[in-house]
């Protein structure tokens, strides 16, 4: 493992600050840093970007960020143990590393931060769908992040990406590809991990539309998927009678199949029929 700063390596820092992972904390740290080093590539150019980062735990990624020339990086932790390894991080970095002890789900993470904003993180598994779901939807869009470059378990990662018709395709999938484009950039396996979690890892690129794909009123989006997939395995017109006393002519009306179901219905036809749902 070659250095990418002068800070002693990780599995050093790790013992010497007691930095045992927690269960109870979704920590699975990575400490290669040539594979942090790849992570933070893959977030694009960082130079002139404010960085946030969820979950540092040791520093590992927090590092790479900041070698990766990232302008300013404000990290957010909740366990208190790893603030001593990060300020060494911050005094290494003079300037350009922030650390916020705290809740990411209780605070607003991107508070203080200047634009253009990426997000990039090893997220703990524990909370990283709530986390991108409050990204995606944010009360005015285009949102303050321009790009998120998470670390999710696989599974979880191809629910993102997934399309129409995969076993994988449901709400995550279309609320995330209405607003941005999504693509996995790697995948890991659980040994790259310190411990090594059960599942294998996968890191998503999401970069922010400009406008949604397509014209829908978000609420009104949301409740439409939901009920679809709540009851999957249901044709449309049973799943969704309780949004439409018309709802099979509304369906018609959109191009959807009365009998057909949610996993089989794209993006494009969920939000036409958002539209004709609309107040």
């Amino acid at each position: 493992m070659s250095a990418i700063d002068t800070l002693p390596p990780l599995r050093e820092v790790i013992e010497r600050h007691g930095l045992a992972a927690k269960k109870s904390l979704g920590q699975n740290f990575i400490l290669d840093l040539n594979l942090t080093a790849r992570i933070a590539r893959l977030a694009g150019d960082l130079a002139a970007c404010d960085v946030l980062e969820i979950g540092p735990g040791p520093g590992g990624l927090t590092r790479a960020l900041l070698a990766s020339g990232a302008r300013h990086v404000l990290a957010v932790e909740k366990d208190p143990r790893c603030l001593p390894a990060l300020a060494e991080i911050a005094a290494a970095y003079p300037g350009r590393l922030e650390v916020r002890e705290g809740d990411a789900l209780a605070n607003d993470a991107m508070a203080g931060l200047a634009p253009p904003i990426q997000v990039v993180a090893n997220l703990p598994y524990n909370v990283g769908t709530e986390l991108l779901v409050r990204w995606l939807t944010p009360p005015t869009w285009p949102p303050r992040w321009q790009s998120l470059t998470l670390m999710f378990q696989r599974e979880v990662a191809e629910r993102i990406v997934a399309r129409p018709g995969t076993e994988a395709y449901g709400r995550l999938a279309l609320l995330a590809q209405w607003r941005c484009d999504a693509q996995i950039l790697l995948t890991l396996p659980p040994e790259a991990f310190t411990p090594p979690p059960k599942v294998h890892s996968a890191v998503v690129h999401l970069v922010a539309l400009p406008a949604p794909r397509y014209p829908a009123d978000p609420v009104v989006l949301n409740r439409v998927v939901a009920a679809a997939f709540n009851q999957r395995r249901k044709m449309l017109r049973s799943a969704l009678r309780g949004l439409a006393p018309d709802i099979e002519a509304r369906l018609i009306e959109a191009g959807i199949a009365p009998t057909a179901r949610a996993e089989e219905i794209g993006l494009e036809k969920f939000c036409a029929l958002a539209r004709l749902l609309a107040p």
